[in-house]
C-alpha cells in the first residue's frame, strides 16, 4: 500500500511516489482510492486534493474527479463546493444505525448458509478459525483484523443471496469496518471472545441450526458494536419529541 497523499491546511502533500508494478497496478484508480480510505491510510477528515492525487497517481484530474464523485455516492468522502473534498467522518448515530443493519444482514447470512448444508465455504471457515485462534493466542490484533473480514465475507458468500451480498458490501464500505475492528479487538479480552463467538456461529451452521446460527451471529455483531461505541462520543440528549439510541 503506498504512503498516503496527505493534504494539510496549506495544500501540500506527503510527496510519496505513486505505486508501480505488482497487484496494485492492476487496480482502477477508484479501487485504489477506496482501499486507501478503508485501510485507514486516509483518516476521517483528511483533505483530498484533486491536483495532488492526479500528480501522485500520474493521471489527469478528470479521472480523479470522477472517482471522488463515486466515493461520495458510496458515502466515503464529502465534496464541499468551493471548500474541498474530505474523507467522511461518520457520526455516532450513523455507526449505530449501520451496525443495526449489519446485525440483520449477517444474521440472515448465517441462517441461509446453515440451510444449504455442506459447502466449500465450510472448509474455508474452518481454516479461517484455525488462523484466528492462533492470532488470539498471540494476542495479534493486526493479524486478526483481516481474518474477521474474511470470516464475515465467507458467511455472506455462503448465503448464496446476491441482493444480500450487494447491500452488505455497500454497508461495509461506508462503515470502514477494518479501522473499527482494529480498535475494538484491542480491548482487553475482546480478541479471544470474538474468536469464540465466530467458532460458535460456525458450529451451529455445520449442525444446520439456522435459527441458532442467526441468533449467535446477531449477538456477535451486537457485542462488537458495543465495543466500537465505547470509543465514540455519546449521542446528544433526546429532544422533547423523540429519543436517541444508547
Amino acid at each position: 500500500m503506498p504512503e498516503p497523499v496527505v493534504v494539510n491546511g496549506t495544500g501540500t502533500s506527503s510527496g510519496a511516489q505513486p505505486p508501480s508494478g505488482g497487484d496494485g497496478a492492476s487496480l482502477t484508480l477508484l479501487e485504489r482510492l477506496r482501499d486507501l480510505i478503508l485501510g485507514g491510510d486516509f483518516q476521517p477528515g483528511t483533505a483530498l486534493s484533486e491536483f495532488r492525487l492526479a500528480e501522485h497517481f500520474e493521471v489527469s484530474r478528470t479521472p480523479v474527479r470522477e472517482a471522488l464523485k463515486q466515493l461520495q455516492v458510496e458515502g466515503l468522502v464529502d465534496i464541499r463546493p468551493k471548500v474541498g473534498t474530505f474523507v467522511r467522518r461518520m457520526t455516532r448515530r450513523e455507526i449505530v444505525e449501520m451496525f443495526e443493519v449489519k446485525e440483520i444482514l449477517e444474521g440472515m447470512a448465517a441462517r441461509l448458509m446453515a440451510r444449504r448444508g455442506a459447502l466449500p465455504e465450510w472448509d474455508l471457515l474452518d481454516a479461517n478459525l484455525v488462523r484466528s485462534e492462533a492470532a488470539a493466542r498471540r494476542e495479534d490484533t493486526t493479524a486478526y483484523a483481516p481474518l474477521v473480514h474474511e470470516f464475515h465475507e465467507l458467511l455472506v458468500t455462503g448465503s448464496d443471496n446476491q441482493k444480500l451480498a450487494e447491500h452488505y458490501r455497500t454497508l461495509m464500505n461506508q462503515l470502514a469496518y477494518h479501522r473499527l475492528v482494529v480498535s475494538s479487538v484491542a480491548h482487553p479480552g475482546r480478541l479471544a471472545e470474538s474468536v469464540a463467538e465466530h467458532r460458535r456461529v460456525f458450529e451451529l451452521i455445520t449442525e444446520k441450526d439456522g435459527v441458532g446460527a442467526e441468533l449467535a451471529m446477531r449477538d456477535h455483531v451486537s457485542r462488537s458494536a458495543r465495543e466500537v461505541l465505547t470509543e465514540l462520543p455519546p449521542l446528544p440528549s433526546a429532544g422533547p419529541n423523540g429519543s436517541t439510541r444508547p
